[in-house]
């Protein structure tokens, strides 16, 4: 579930919303107006005015015509997002040859459409925008009219200089759109994460709910009930003598006993439940975690370390099921033969650690462990395929939440396996059960 909505979300995240296109074409348009308007009226500078006013109207109409055609919240899919700022990096380009070329101060502009491809669009369409940037830029250097200038000076900028123009909007260019595309890619890659860790919450609880569920259901059918036992022991006692319906009203009696036996059955199990199950030793609640990964061809040894008091006893939480859960079958994943479940407590902390005896994390990821699509060990060799991405993400964060301080780190025999170790404050757990 939480890999589909992941290539759903991821799929919805790289097509471009329309009404952002547009509102900062309209920025572009009124900029480029006003700086045309300044040149030509307060500059006084000879320049085609006519021919740029008329790229600048393109503009404005391309996004007339978007804005009629489309609905406001529409995504552009990716291929007419490159077709639309592929226009604008040609209208900039045609400003450009109009007005110097890159003698033009503003010929940094030309790389904003890759921007904005790098935030929103794959990096193919990134990487198909900055070619035709860096062409246009290549050309631009030279072949362009005159830089506007005073009409009785000619100003005329030396080679170097343009070249050194050229390899700064190009080393621009390649900065910040590699810049953009990974701040942007974190930023989507830690939203879906937060989402899918929602959704597995939510569904966590949904189950943990469904004793609460039954005991509601079992009240709600309680009076309608009663009410068929009375109407039916009515009808026994005013058809007593009539052997026609005597079998059959018996029959009705009979059932409605055994159904209000069921309804009190249901509702004792689900206080039961609610009292017992709801709160649960560290003991207990090791082995339900351990349990589903025991079939997997891999030992699993329970260890006690340490016991100062009694054992504690927490609140049933969904969030440390799961995320106790997801370590361990990341434990099982990439042991060679068998991972150790160590356990224990004081009276300030209690601390669960699950090791394995694979080969351990690489150094190099070993401070990013734990963030959204981080995978760092050899997944080849085993036969189970585990990850260290989004799952063990959204098990430290629902860790997390609970109050736990979570540390990755390698056993201390170099290849020797990976130890995760989970610690809560013990005052913290204590006000959670109480």
């Amino acid at each position: 579930m939480v890999q589909e909505f992941s290539i759903r979300s991821s799929y919805l995240s790289r097509r471009l919303r329309l009404t952002t296109l547009i509102r900062l074409r309209w920025l572009a348009v009124a900029g480029q107006s006003i700086a045309v308007l300044f040149v030509a009226l307060y500059l006084k500078f000879p320049f085609p005015v006519s021919i740029c006013f008329a790229l600048i109207a393109c503009s404005a109409w391309l996004n007339l015509l978007l804005s009629f055609r489309y609905p406001i919240n529409h995504r552009l899919e990716p291929r007419a997002a490159i077709t639309v700022l592929a226009f604008d990096i040609l209208q900039v380009a045609g400003l450009l040859y109009m007005t110097g070329g890159l003698q033009n101060p503003f010929a940094v502009l030309m790389i904003v459409p890759v921007i904005i491809s790098a935030t929103s669009l794959p990096a193919s369409s990134t990487v198909t925008l900055g070619v035709l940037v860096t062409v246009c830029a290549t050309a631009l250097a030279y072949f362009h009219l005159p830089l506007p200038w005073y009409p009785d000076q000619t100003l005329q900028l030396p080679f170097v200089l343009i070249a050194g123009v050229w390899c700064s909007v190009v080393s621009a260019l390649v900065f910040t759109a590699v810049y953009a595309y990974r701040v942007a890619e974190e930023a989507r890659l830690l939203a879906d994460a937060l989402t899918a860790t929602e959704l597995i919450l939510q569904r966590e609880q949904h189950l943990s709910a469904l004793d609460g569920l039954a005991a509601a259901a079992a009240h709600e059918l309680g009076t309608p009930l009663a009410t068929i036992a009375l109407v039916a022991k009515e009808m026994q006692r005013a058809l007593a003598q009539d052997d026609r319906f005597a079998e059959d009203i018996e029959l009705l009696r009979s059932q409605t006993d055994r159904c209000r036996e069921i309804l009190k059955r249901l509702t004792s199990l689900s206080s039961e439940s609610e009292e017992h199950m709801s709160r649960l030793k560290i003991s207990s609640l090791i082995e339900e975690v351990i349990e589903p990964n025991r079939n997997f061809g891999i030992g699993i040894e329970v260890t006690k370390l340490r016991g100062e008091g009694n054992e504690p006893v927490i609140r049933r939480n969904p969030g440390i099921i799961y995320g106790l859960g997801n370590l361990v079958e990341n434990a099982v994943d990439f042991a060679r033969e068998t991972i150790q479940v160590s356990w224990g407590w004081t009276d300030k902390t209690v601390q669960i650690v699950v090791a394995d005896d694979g080969k351990g994390f690489p150094a190099d990821i070993l401070d990013r462990i734990g963030e959204p699509y981080t995978t760092g060990r050899d997944r080849e060799s085993n036969e189970h395929g585990g990850g260290l991405g989004l799952g063990l993400f959204i098990a430290k964060t629902l860790l997390e939440r609970s109050g736990a301080a979570i540390t990755f780190r390698n056993r201390n025999d170099p290849g020797q396996g990976a130890e995760v170790v989970v610690t809560w404050p013990r005052n913290q757990l204590d006000e959670q059960n109480g």
